[in-house]
């Protein structure tokens, strides 16, 4: 009996009720909620699902992103490899490629001023830097926390595993992709906010047809300047750009279709859960943590404010030919962006179209996020 009695009460101490903390039981709460906006509200999925559920996983098994020197045998919990992939920039590289391929940069050719749309919304990253440094944050933290701004969840775990900063890693790219997947609850107040009735009900000129040519030169084109001034943007910038000339050469149909399909859901899944498992109680539950948190809220809500004023400043300069809406998509979360600023001007007038207006801003902002964070690296001479 005394034998089944410990058998007993050791199976019983290797649940997790022995071992959860009061914070663990927080982040459980929090990965709910996560899966509440993913699967209830829509809110990115793709991202959320495995973020969430690997926050779920950790917080109740911490051995799983263990590294090899934390356990008894010497190997590492199956999510500790994911996340190595991310420290090594490999993921965040393969993602842009995956994005490359699944974006159509003829709004953006044809309408070549929304790139001055997409560098206005950087307004966000080099703001929040100087919060940060005000905030106690060291030079490269602050770049590496600032760059959430861009909500651009890759760029911001390249950018910190560049600069060194792994330890702040987890939180920023949490913070990064949970402002991704809020863009529809973050953005509209403020879009409102600096704009009239009249400017969001304004009606954009269909843009012009951009030939097979112009298609296929612009990823040449852009790799070339960006990569020479910064060779720094290479892997991003470069990978971003290849997928895209395998969308739009069309002799590559395979290579395209691996790209945009069953390597970018491969890829989401190892970077979403890895991610997701870097949200640990002890990792998370700071004062550094919610520093990282509302820097990088204030920084998306800039970014986004500064992109709307500047398309008023545009639109004076044209006469009224562009919605100034569609400078809130200058920020890089792809394609969502855009659709929130379709869905807030035609909130105004039902018939206005302004979604492929705003994908020009959107993927000028995917490219000068990764500029913005090869700057930094430029700076710090990595």
């Amino acid at each position: 009996m005394s034998y089944v009695g410990e058998t007993l009460s050791n199976l019983l101490h290797q649940t997790a009720f022995f071992n959860l903390t009061w914070g663990n039981y927080v982040m459980i709460l929090v990965a709910f909620v996560f899966l509440f906006f993913a699967i209830k509200k829509g809110f990115e999925p793709l991202l959320l699902v495995p973020i969430a559920f690997g926050m779920l996983l950790v917080n109740i098994y911490p051995d799983i992103i263990a590294s090899p020197e934390e356990t008894s045998n010497g190997v590492g919990g199956l999510l500790y490899y994911f996340y190595s992939l991310d420290e090594w920039s490999i993921l965040p590289s393969l993602i842009f490629m995956g994005v490359g391929a699944m974006t159509d940069f003829g709004p953006l050719i044809a309408n070549p001023i929304s790139f001055l749309l997409g560098a206005a919304a950087q307004f966000g990253i080099f703001g929040a830097y100087f919060m940060a440094i005000l905030l106690g944050f060291n030079d490269k933290a602050a770049a590496a926390v600032s760059i959430i701004g861009g909500a651009d969840g890759p760029t911001s775990i390249f950018l910190a595993g560049k600069l060194g900063q792994t330890g702040l890693m987890g939180p920023i790219a949490v913070a990064a992709y949970s402002y991704m997947a809020l863009v529809p609850i973050i953005q509209p107040p403020i879009m409102k906010l600096f704009t009239t009735k009249q400017e969001r009900a304004i009606k954009m000129q269909n843009l012009r047809p951009v030939s097979k040519l112009e298609k296929i030169l612009f990823p040449i084109v852009v790799t070339a300047v960006v990569c020479i001034i910064l060779p720094t943007t290479a892997p991003l910038v470069g990978m971003l750009m290849l997928g895209n000339l395998f969308r739009e050469s069309g002799v590559v149909r395979q290579l395209s279709e691996t790209a945009s399909n069953a390597m970018m859901y491969i890829v989401v899944i190892l970077l979403g859960t890895s991610v997701g498992a870097t949200a640990s109680a002890e990792a998370f539950l700071n004062i550094t943590t919610l520093k990282i948190v509302a820097l990088g809220l204030i920084a998306f809500m800039f970014g986004t404010a500064a992109g709307v004023l500047f398309g008023k400043i545009l639109c004076k300069v044209t006469g009224g030919k562009i919605n100034p809406l569609i400078g809130s998509a200058g920020v890089s979360a792809v394609p969502m962006a855009a659709r929130v600023s379709q869905k807030v001007g035609a909130e105004e007038d039902p018939t206005n179209f302004l979604l492929m207006h705003a994908m020009g801003p959107n993927v000028a902002g995917v490219i000068g996020t990764a500029v913005a964070a090869g700057v930094f690296m430029a700076i710090f001479g990595i």
